[in-house]
């Protein structure tokens, strides 16, 4: 029986934890009606859901095997007998190069997988030379600071003379368990593309960008505690933003597999649909995230930066971000922000901050006279160990991201992504030499035990209560996350992380924070910025010297190094389950944490979403500060095409 597709409507989920109780939940927005016909459908033997480092990983091991030895009955489908396994893999961006993410790496399961790995044939691709930690003291005056992190700060500045420069403390050496000397700097985007056309020139595997998959096929059982899926179901065409059939209608083809591959990413439809299904193991929930956001800036002329260069940053601008900088070949870098959930402040307007970030002492040095080319931005689901769902089932197995393989404690996801697929591939390998089904029990003992017994799994462990002090204060959560680094996990400390919706802090109804929130909002109405740009500057934040080079509009930045578009034809992706609970917020944190300003106030009080802009960075499902549960967020982000393109990503 085929999965509900993304029109299905969530009821009876009682009142919500976060607002005013408005009794049953139930979607204000409806979905349409599912039409009753025959879907189109077809028969492969693997199929997979999203193309990252992952399923790169998967499907290079795949292919490395078969080029070995094409003959081995092994590769035979099982659909199509005397053929090659049909191999598929379905990417929501129509293009391979959409990734958003410039990384530093470890690389070691990268390397593994190409034993005669040459950086310099992909593009923005350098080897790791140098690394640095800084400290960022506020040069301004308007971060949040608490008052031991400013008598902290009081004590370095007596000391400036000899361990400030421009406002930046640098730690004597990278602690090890951050350090990625000899790694690779790389940007996803190209890595992508490098790894996709390698495989599209086997001939063994197919990959069809542009194609959003909506949902898993759930495959039937009397025995309703099975957890086993069938294939996937592709997101219906020719539809209006609802959903709802137009003249050009095309259903979505329901592909039947043997295996299914869910390498969607944190915020994937395909791993959300698992995830409500099934649940997760006991014990474990998604509560913390991060948005990271980045500009790829082309350094001036006389930069002194070298490829290779890395600096990881703390302090600034507020002490909950951290931020980074990675210098590519061709005078190019990535900088960018993390801004995680635990920040707490509602006003997480992450572009300017990050403008703000660029314009520390520190970094301004050497980015000042440089020019924006591109940027771009992503969720990154930060649980770990905590978030991992049920890796596997009867047909299906999660890796990557969306299967809590990121390691918080090293900063590092892009190499156990990577790995993952690889340990997946060998898995597969194994049964089909085997002649062995793609059982929950098989995959278990296959796939599940080589990445128990892997460094994926001795990283996840290690980092799995790393970040727990930071629900306590910046300073606390230092304290624990080099705990934890220093000791491999062995000491950690205490902490309840509640749901991400209870990080949000609520706006003062009384006092000053209510005087600065009524002035953001005239402010706003003045002059059109966005509500939470205009309460930073409420603050104390300087305004942006927008100078059409470096420092532009967030608007003028949708434009610059690619495109923001959205294909015609499919349903709103984003969708607001209960707009009363809209109404009644007065934070409206997905309108800050919009990374595309995708999402707008709109005339009633209820945000308003364009898909023309969204980036598909996925914030807005877990900045949502009026859960109808406690748990689970009021937005519901579904399958959607388009995205951000830029070939610098």
């Amino acid at each position: 029986m085929g999965a509900p597709g993304p029109g299905s409507p969530r009821t009876g989920l009682g009142p919500g934890g976060g607002g005013p109780d408005f009794g049953t939940w139930e979607t204000t927005q409806p979905s349409p009606q599912t039409v009753d016909l025959d879907r189109p459908s077809m028969d492969v033997d693997i199929v997979c859901a999203g193309f990252g480092p992952a399923t790169g990983g998967f499907l290079t091991t795949l292919t490395q095997a078969w080029t070995q030895n094409p003959a081995d009955p092994a590769f035979e489908s099982k659909v199509a007998p005397g053929t090659p396994l049909q191999v598929l893999c379905y990417e929501r961006a129509d293009d391979l190069a959409a990734g958003v993410s410039g990384v530093v790496s470890r690389a070691n399961n990268i390397r593994a997988s190409f034993p005669a790995f040459d950086p310099a044939a992909i593009p923005m691709a350098a080897e790791v030379k140098q690394e640095r930690v800084l400290y960022l003291l506020d040069p301004i005056g308007a971060s949040r600071r608490s008052f031991p992190l400013r008598l902290a700060d009081s004590v370095l500045k007596l000391f400036r003379t000899f361990c400030i420069r421009d406002a930046a403390f640098e730690l004597p050496f990278t602690p090890a368990f951050l350090h990625k000397h000899g790694g690779l700097i790389l940007s996803i985007g190209q890595f992508n593309q490098w790894v996709g056309s390698q495989l599209m020139a086997s001939g063994f595997v197919q990959i069809w960008p542009g194609m959003p998959v909506a949902a898993p096929i759930f495959a039937e059982s009397s025995d309703t505690a099975t957890r086993a899926v069938a294939g996937l179901r592709l997101a219906d065409q020719g539809v209006d933003k609802l959903g709802a059939p137009a003249d050009s209608y095309m259903p979505g083809m329901d592909v039947h597999a043997r295996l299914t591959v869910v390498g969607d990413g944190p915020v994937g439809a395909v791993g959300q649909k698992l995830d409500e299904r099934f649940g997760l193991p006991a014990g474990h929930a998604r509560r913390e995230w991060a948005l990271g956001m980045k500009f790829v800036i082309e350094l001036p002329e006389d930069s002194k930066l070298e490829p290779g260069t890395v600096w990881h940053t703390f302090g600034f601008p507020e002490p909950e971000i951290f931020g980074f900088l990675y210098v590519h070949p061709d005078r190019l870098a990535s900088v960018g922000i993390f801004i995680p959930s635990w920040l707490g402040d509602p006003a997480r307007t992450a572009y300017r901050y990050l403008q703000h970030y660029i314009q520390h002492p520190a970094l301004w040095r050497h980015l000042a006279g440089g020019t924006l080319r591109s940027w771009g931005a992503k969720s990154l689901e930060e649980s770990g160990k905590h978030g991992e769902p049920f890796l596997t089932g009867d047909g299906y197995a999660r890796i990557g991201e969306g299967s809590g393989s990121t390691n918080m404690l090293t900063g590092s996801g892009v190499d156990e992504a990577w790995s993952t697929g690889v340990q997946l591939g060998h898995s597969v390998l194994e049964l089909l030499r085997a002649g062995q089904p793609f059982t929950q029990q098989n995959l278990a003992a296959t796939y599940e035990k080589r990445r128990r017994s892997s460094s994926v799994e001795r990283g996840a462990q290690e980092a799995a209560n790393a970040r727990n002090g930071f629900h306590r204060g910046v300073l606390r959560g230092l304290i624990g996350m080099a705990l934890a680094g220093l000791t491999r996990g062995r000491l950690s400390l205490p902490a309840h992380i509640p749901p991400a919706s209870s990080q949000i802090r609520r706006f003062a109804t009384h006092g000053q924070s209510r005087l600065k929130l009524r002035q953001a909002a005239e402010l706003a109405m003045a002059d059109g910025r966005p509500l939470h740009d205009a309460l930073l500057s409420m603050r104390g934040w300087p305004e942006i010297p927008f100078d059409g080079q470096l420092l532009v509009t967030h608007q003028d930045a949708l434009l610059l190094g690619g495109k923001v578009q959205a294909m015609p034809g499919f349903a709103d992706h984003v969708v607001f389950l209960d707009k009363r609970r809209c109404i009644a917020c007065e934070e409206k944190t997905c309108i800050a944490m919009c990374a595309g300003q995708a999402i707008t106030l709109d005339s009633d009080g209820t945000p308003a979403f364009e898909r023309e802009k969204c980036v598909h960075c996925g914030a807005c499902l877990w900045n949502c500060a009026h859960s109808p549960d406690g748990e689970r967020s009021n937005i519901d982000f579904r399958a959607g095409s388009g995205g951000l393109h830029s070939g610098e990503n």
